[in-house]
Parts: C-alpha cells; sequence; structure tokens
C-alpha cells in the first residue's frame, strides 16, 4: 500500500468507532459501511486526480470516483476554478440565477430526448420526481421497474431493489407500505417477454416503465441486443412513459448518455452525479408536454430550497462544458477501460478462475461466477467470499474498489497507461491472494 504522513488527524478506526455511536450503523450510505467485504470503511481526507488518501495515509489508486461523477478524476482545475469564481457571491439565493438557464440549455444540447428539463439536489428526487410526473400525465398508477436497478431510496424503487438494499440482503425495505409495493411492478431485467406479460396483465394500468439502460447496481451489465428498442416500442404501443435513468451513465458512456450510445429516445430521463461535477445535482427531464405537467406550469407538484444552486450549477457546467467541447475524453476512456477490463479476464483466465467481465465505456465489473451475467438472478451465482477476500487484497495494494460485489466500477482519463500496469499488477497478485494460489 502506497504510503503519505499525516498525523494530524484521528484514524480510520477511531472515526468509525465514534461515527458508530452517533450515525446508523457508522456511515451515511449504506454501501460505504463495508459489510458486503469485511472490515471496516476507510474514512478518506483528499483526493488529487486518480488518487484517494485517507486520514492514515494511505494511497488508493480510485475506481469508484464518487461512484461515477468525478469522471475528469478528483479536483479537476477547471471545476474548481468555476466554483472559486462563484463562490463570493453567496452559497445560495432561493431565487433564480443566470446559471440555471444556462445549465438547461447545456442539458437540453447535450442529451438528445430532453426538450426541457427541472433541476433537483440529487439521483434519487429526479427519479422521484419523474415517476410522479409520469403518473399525473398518464392517470395511471402502476409503475414497471426492473429487479436490481436502483433508482435512489423512493419508496416505489425499493421493491426489488440493487446496490446497498441488495447487499445489506433487505432489497423489500421495512417502512414501504403495501399500497406503494402493490403499484410497483417488477420483472427480470433483459426479459422482454416478461414485460410483455406484465402489461398484458395490467391493460392500462401502468404509467411508466424505469430502468438503469446499462444497469450499474447488480454490477455492470448491459442490456441485450434490441432490448432497448423493444421496450421503447411496447411504450409507445400501450402509451407508457418510457424513463432512463441516467443517473449514472448520463454523459458517462458518451456525450449524450446511453441513449445515445444505443440510439433510443426515451420519453423522459433522470440525470445526476456526473452533471453535478462532484456536488449534489440531479434533473429530470424529457418531451416538453410531459415536462409541462409540472408546477408552475402543471399541476404536478415538485419543489426544491437549493435546486439550481449557484456553486453546483458552476461546478457541474464546467464539467459538462469540457465533455461537449472535448470528445477526445471519450475515446480515451473507452482505451482506457478497454484495457482494464480485457486484462482482468485475461489475468483470471490465466489463473483458471475464467470469470465474468462485463463492461460498457467507462463502466465495467468483474464478477467471480462463471455464468455469463445479463440480469440479478445471474449476478447472485457469484462467489461472495471470494469477492470480499480480493477486495481487501486489493485494498492492501493501494487500489479502491467497490465494496461490494454488486456494483459497478467508474474509470477516469486520470487513469494513465502507467496505473493501468499498476492496477493490473495487483489484480494478478490479488487473485492469488484471494483463492491461495
Amino acid at each position: 500500500m502506497q504510503q503519505a504522513t499525516d498525523l494530524n488527524l484521528a484514524t480510520s478506526d477511531q472515526l468509525f468507532t465514534r461515527a458508530k455511536d452517533l450515525i446508523p450503523g457508522g456511515v451515511n450510505s449504506p454501501v460505504r459501511a463495508f459489510r458486503a467485504v469485511g472490515g471496516h470503511p476507510v474514512f478518506m481526507k483528499s483526493a488529487q486526480g486518480a488518487w484517494l488518501t485517507d486520514v492514515d495515509g494511505n494511497r488508493y489508486l480510485d475506481f469508484i470516483n464518487s461512484w461515477g461523477p468525478m469522471i475528469l478524476g478528483h479536483a479537476p482545475q477547471i471545476v474548481l476554478e468555476a466554483v472559486q469564481r462563484a463562490l463570493p457571491d453567496s452559497l445560495s439565493f432561493g431565487a433564480p440565477t443566470r446559471r440555471e438557464v444556462e445549465m438547461a440549455e447545456l442539458i437540453c444540447d447535450m442529451v438528445p430526448s430532453v426538450e426541457k428539463v427541472r433541476l433537483v439536489n440529487s439521483g434519487t428526487e429526479a427519479t422521484m420526481s419523474a415517476i410522479r410526473v409520469a403518473r399525473g400525465y398518464t392517470g395511471r398508477d402502476k409503475i414497471l421497474k426492473f429487479e436490481g436497478c436502483y433508482h435512489g431510496h423512493g419508496d416505489s424503487f425499493l421493491i426489488s431493489a440493487g446496490s446497498g438494499a441488495l447487499t445489506l440482503g433487505t432489497p423489500d425495505s421495512p417502512g414501504v407500505t403495501e399500497s406503494v409495493a402493490k403499484d410497483t411492478l417488477t420483472v427480470p431485467y433483459n426479459d422482454l417477454g416478461a414485460v410483455e406479460q406484465a402489461i398484458t396483465a395490467n391493460p392500462n394500468q401502468i404509467a411508466a416503465i424505469i430502468l438503469e439502460p446499462v444497469v450499474g447496481n447488480i454490477g455492470l451489465v448491459p442490456p441485450a441486443d434490441g432490448y432497448l428498442q423493444g421496450l421503447r416500442e411496447l411504450c409507445t404501443k400501450h402509451g407508457i412513459v418510457f424513463i432512463f435513468d441516467e443517473v449514472m451513465t448520463g454523459f458517462r458512456l458518451a456525450r449524450g448518455g446511453a441513449q445515445e450510445l444505443f440510439g433510443i429516445q426515451p420519453d423522459m430521463t433522470t440525470l445526476g452525479k456526473i452533471i453535478g461535477g462532484g456536488m449534489p445535482v440531479g434533473a429530470y427531464g424529457g418531451r416538453a408536454e410531459i415536462m409541462d405537467q409540472v408546477a408552475p406550469a402543471g399541476k404536478v407538484y415538485q419543489a426544491g430550497t437549493l435546486s439550481g444552486n449557484p456553486i453546483a450549477t458552476a461546478a457541474g457546467m464546467a464539467q459538462l462544458r469540457y465533455l461537449n467541447e472535448h470528445p477526445e475524453v471519450y475515446e480515451q476512456l473507452e482505451r482506457t477501460s478497454a484495457r482494464l477490463a480485457e486484462g482482468t479476464y485475461e489475468i483470471a483466465a490465466e489463473l483458471g478462475l475464467n470469470y465474468t467481465v462485463n463492461r460498457v465505456g467507462s463502466m465495467w465489473s468483474v464478477f467471480f461466477t462463471q455464468q455469463p451475467v445479463t440480469d440479478l438472478a445471474s449476478a447472485k451465482t457469484s462467489d461472495l467470499e471470494a469477492f470480499g477476500r480480493y477486495f481487501r487484497a486489493m485494498l492492501n495494494r493501494g487500489v479502491y474498489l467497490a465494496p461490494s460485489q454488486f456494483e459497478a466500477l467508474f474509470v477516469s482519463t486520470a487513469v494513465t497507461d502507467d496505473l493501468v500496469d499498476f492496477y493490473l499488477s495487483a489484480c494478478r497478485e490479488s487473485m492469488r491472494e484471494a483463492h491461495g494460489l
């Protein structure tokens, strides 16, 4: 593990002990708890480029990147400078600002299907709002989601959820009422026939179908050929609002997200993570006739005191403008990510492990199973104990992975060829250690 020197802060051990007395589980988001991999969470102090530094002075090559937002690496100068310029004007107004308009213009320009957009403060807020708008627009109550897809912690989405809900083994959360569960239909991902059956069994009742076009919350799972197009056709035929949850994939897989990459036009899109440049920002948007249902233009109410926050929009616009003006970013990310994923697969194969590696653009996962992973059921065939040993071995070698088999990894432009080599070396030794080879 690469070492730095800092004796001014409490250790991760000490901080976690204190946190457990004050914060549920000692963390402010469940997947941070390390329960799926053993041990306790590492508390971070700072980050620069491709590297994280914890409070104990250890440095890690980062493949979480704040769960996706840090596509340009940590603390990119263009984002820091934008925030510094915005700071003297105050942190919040509770009134409209120029940046909100400019952010909306930028999103509508970059995302193919978005004609109008509403800024919010998180991905969860975006998905909750999009569902409400779809229900208001259609006059229907039910929604259809996919097993293992995670759309934040809204009640409707904690039915067969992924991400931390899956890791903790409580996908159907206490506190979600029977009436909410009754209005949430779930089917397996990549199974078009199951969607058709659900629509037939609930005629003229489904307001929206929402999915991650590329799943990131059971690990990385790509859509099967023709799957997204098939869903688009079903939604058009039955008057169902088709929602792409691009909180993870938006601006990451391409300039216009997964919908640009796959050539599919959803009716609505939810955004987050990259859109904020590391600050808490979300958005939902889509066809003008649907978005015009939102108050004050329409009767579907949604509001937020800090929505369009001037500091957050400054950070987000700086990053989005850079991505918009530098398409070579995506070419670099594709090359780097291909080396990482293919190298991982080759190492596993050399060791006789034959694990499954899935990748789309700069998102990828290695599944500790020989079975192809196409949905939640196949992801669950992974050897979770072996993954936990592998995670700890990589952490000890200075590589920070997602602390769960059921999370995607994210690559930033700060990962250079020599850092890919560093990762692959650590990967080989960690796989040997995890399997006693």
